[in-house]
């Protein structure tokens, strides 16, 4: 109880407004790590204090305050805060430059290893697991390719799993699968009913949709190809730096690192790779010995 006899929450809501808000913000959070194992509180404050507040509008609620007991005693409100808090912003061969120059440039030295495991991180709807599976097989390395989709938003799993998209999107993404250098016509690896598509079976011979937490999770394997695009910006400096080195140490000795093309290596692991496009943040691990 504090001085005025007042429980903690009631004594925050006392408060002015905004100084309230930041304060059950930063509550909300230390306690989505000790009750769920969650940890935020490393990510970018502006953007997730956006996202706190938005989470307030779907749970009807007035205030961050009035989510932590909410939260607290009711797990199966879980999956809707992790929806919440993750950005689920993605599309079919997004920047269709940097897929284009995985198709040209990195493919070809990827099938020297008589396995390719790719891990592409924060894949929310699928959209861009499906564009790397298309890639492989019309470069007719499918066959021999594991594409792990890794995500915490277990509901935006569960649509990446099914593979139907809104239709209306299908021009844009025909666009971008053209300037990725793609061979055939898009509509070869869906089928369409009204007003959605479903992506082709065989697209998901191959890839695992699986829940999987950069902040707080371990190495995810042995990869040839780790995809980890626009996730690192959502993150303060120290936690792109501990997400990166998981990525060095679940790569193999020349394996390729792609970030989005806003963000950057960070300089504890920077010795560790050689850019291959720095433009495209396209970075390939170096062998053993080499600086």
């Amino acid at each position: 109880m504090s001085a005025c006899g007042a429980s903690p929450i009631e004594y925050i809501k006392s408060m002015p407004h905004t100084k309230t808000d930041d304060i059950a913000v930063q509550l909300f959070i230390d306690m989505l790590r000790l009750r769920h194992g969650y940890d935020f509180r490393h990510y970018a404050r502006a953007s997730l204090r956006r996202r706190v507040m938005g989470l307030c509008r779907q749970l009807q609620v007035e205030r961050a305050a009035d989510l932590i007991p909410l939260v607290l005693h009711d797990d199966s409100l879980l999956p809707r805060v992790l929806a919440g808090l993750s950005v689920p912003v993605t599309e079919m061969f997004r920047d269709p430059e940097v897929f284009l120059y995985l198709r040209r440039e990195i493919l070809p030295l990827l099938k020297s290893f008589p396995r390719i495991n790719i891990w592409q991180v924060g894949c929310a709807t699928g959209e861009e697991a499906y564009s790397l599976a298309i890639l492989l097989q019309e470069e007719d390395v499918y066959h021999r390719a594991r594409i792990f989709s890794t995500d915490i938003n277990d509901s935006a799993l569960a649509q990446a799993e099914e593979g139907i998209f809104p239709a209306e999107r299908i021009k844009e993404y025909s666009r971008n699968y053209f300037k990725a250098g793609g061979t055939r016509s898009l509509s070869d690896y869906y089928h369409a009913q009204y007003d959605l598509v479903k992506m082709d079976e065989s697209l998901k011979a191959n890839i695992l949709f699986t829940h999987h937490n950069v902040v707080s999770d371990g190495v995810f394997g042995e990869m040839q190809l780790i995809l980890c695009r626009n996730v690192l910006i959502y993150f303060d400096r120290e936690l792109q730096a501990r997400v990166q080195k998981l990525f060095c140490d679940s790569l193999v000795r020349g394996g390729i690192l792609c970030l989005g093309m806003k963000e950057s290596l960070a300089p504890r692991i920077d010795n560790e790779f050689r850019a291959l496009d720095a433009r495209l943040k396209i970075f390939r691990r170096l062998p053993k010995g080499v600086a």
